[in-house]
């Protein structure tokens, strides 16, 4: 779950021999934002920023204002810290460009060629294809499948540890990895029987047990993600190079078409690769890989998250249930432990305004994603009071995490507030404001413009149902109540939502209804 330190100890060993080849210190030109190379050849400011990066970028904006040059790693990154210039990006969009850092980003920590159109691999355009698979009325197959996957794995698969009146102890965090990770996988990928006809006990066990084998996996593969992202090859790690070929393996076209209840994502995915690409088998494997990767990386630890300031809020805890209660009374649906689940559909979820506002306060307080844009030419960004000069293959970025923690707009930001996205009327809160002005842009997670993750409606989803049948089924509390927050991993800084540094002990027990 966690990255070892000394993945940037040799980050560095190679990054300054590939500085005796080939680098050279920027110099600013007029016109541009202030300018830190850092000390360390090539690197520049990667450790310092790596190290706590909110902290880093305070301390540069306190210094040089809401635009600022930082050099990380060999590139140079203009980062924007004024929220009301944030729309700058979407403005200057002919100039800057969303997609070349994700699809070389995918292609060096995946192992499939590139999946730039321009590029001849593929004519595939992936942003669409997840739009439409994972928006609209495409949401409600997903959700309905989610719900069914997420009881089966909750009470069906392990039902030989769950009884009542007796108390089952876990990490939280290792609660959440296993049950989000198989029902995700599940609904995603497909079955290899049909769960609700075949009581097989022998075939259930089967295929679970290579579900949480392909989480062993993942973990293995995830905990040495940022290195991949910070440029290290995959060869340097053995354990991690050999996970991501087994799950590789897996997801082999041959071997999906094996399983049941694909989703509609996969199933496309699957015939576009075929009819689009020129991927041999086991690149279009791993181009699906990289949609496990996304559809987990992120959703596991907001779920811990969620859940974990959930049970340490007690008001929080009960005016979540209470809603979670009347939402099912409301949908005439009844708590039972036979073959009959809950059901809910995507409009009785969206009208949960106290869990989305739980998740999103969650989500605030452990996200540190990084939007980026890289410069197609030479170009003058246009802020609210300024101009700057930005050169071709530069990046242009954004950290909301200074956004989300910023006093001016979320009062003690550092403490979880269950209820702070509510308004006075228990409705969605949407108006936030800094120096007595409205924002536009309060809380980013997922990124902002056209690249907002497309899956970001459904990863809400799937963390509702988590915590909605978590409440209605199971008694939760947490071995120490007075156990401290964990730290957030900051190694995973702009991929999304940190990882704890550290699990937390749980228990639960299947209630007496």
């Amino acid at each position: 779950m966690f990255v070892a330190p000394w993945i940037w100890g040799t980050v560095t060993i190679l990054c300054c021999f590939y500085w005796l080849l080939i680098g050279r210190r920027r110099r600013r030109r007029q016109g541009e934002p202030p300018l830190e190379n850092g000390f360390l050849p090539y690197l520049g400011c990667a450790l310092q920023f790596g190290a706590n990066p909110l902290e880093f970028l305070r301390e540069k904006q306190k210094k040089h204002g809401h635009i600022f040059t930082c050099r990380i790693a060999g590139k140079y990154i203009h980062f924007l810290t004024d929220p009301f210039s944030y729309h700058s990006l979407i403005r200057h969009g002919k100039h800057l460009d969303w997609k070349k850092f994700h699809f070389a980003t995918s292609a060096k920590a995946f192992g499939h060629g590139s999946i730039d159109p321009t590029e001849g691999n593929t004519t595939e355009n992936f942003h669409q294809t997840f739009i439409r698979t994972l928006q609209g009325n495409a949401l409600d197959p997903l959700i309905e499948a989610m719900m069914e996957n997420l009881q089966y794995v909750m009470l069906q698969s392990r039902t030989s540890k769950l009884q009542p009146n007796t108390w089952v102890t876990e990490g939280l965090y290792a609660f959440c990895c296993r049950v989000m990770f198989e029902s995700g996988f599940l609904t995603l990928f497909g079955t290899e029987f049909n769960a609700s006809h075949d009581k097989n006990l022998w075939k259930q066990e089967t295929e679970r047990a290579h579900i949480l084998n392909a989480l062993e996996n993942f973990k293995e593969f995830d905990k040495i993600f940022p290195a991949l992202v910070a440029g290290l090859p995959i060869h340097l790690f053995k354990s991690a190079h050999s996970a991501r070929e087994k799950l590789g393996e897996a997801l082999l076209h041959k071997n999906l078409l094996k399983r049941k209840k694909l989703s509609e994502l996969v199933t496309l995915r699957m015939f576009l690769n075929d009819t689009l690409s020129t991927f041999d088998d086991k690149e279009k494997a791993k181009t699906h890989v990289a949609v496990l990767w996304a559809s987990q990386a992120n959703t596991i630890p907001a779920t811990f998250w969620s859940l974990f300031y959930l049970i340490k809020s007690p008001e929080a805890m009960r005016a979540a249930t209470e809603e979670v209660q009347t939402t099912l009374e409301s949908a005439g649906e009844k708590i039972s432990f036979g073959s009959t689940n809950i059901s809910l559909n995507r409009k009785q979820l969206d009208n949960m305004p106290i869990l989305d506002s739980i998740i999103k306060e969650a989500m605030r307080l452990s996200s540190a994603s990084m939007t980026f844009r890289v410069a197609k030419e030479d170009f003058t960004l246009h802020l609210e009071k300024d101009l700057y000069n930005i050169r071709r293959d530069d990046i242009v970025a954004l950290y909301p995490q200074l956004l989300h923690f910023d006093p001016e707009i979320y009062d003690d930001p550092l403490t979880f507030k269950y209820d702070r996205y509510l308004d006075e009327n228990g409705g969605e809160k949407t108006d936030f404001y800094r120096n007595g002005r409205k924002l536009k842009y309060y809380y980013m997670p997922f990124g902002t413009g056209i690249a907002k993750c497309p899956g970001r409606l459904f990863a809400v989803h799937e963390i509702k149902q988590f915590l909605t049948l978590l409440l209605s089924y199971f008694e939760i509390e947490l071995i120490d109540s007075n156990v401290q927050c964990p730290t957030l991993d900051q190694s995973r800084a702009g991929l999304g939502i940190l990882q704890p540094t550290s699990d937390v002990d749980f228990r639960y027990r299947l209630k007496f209804l």
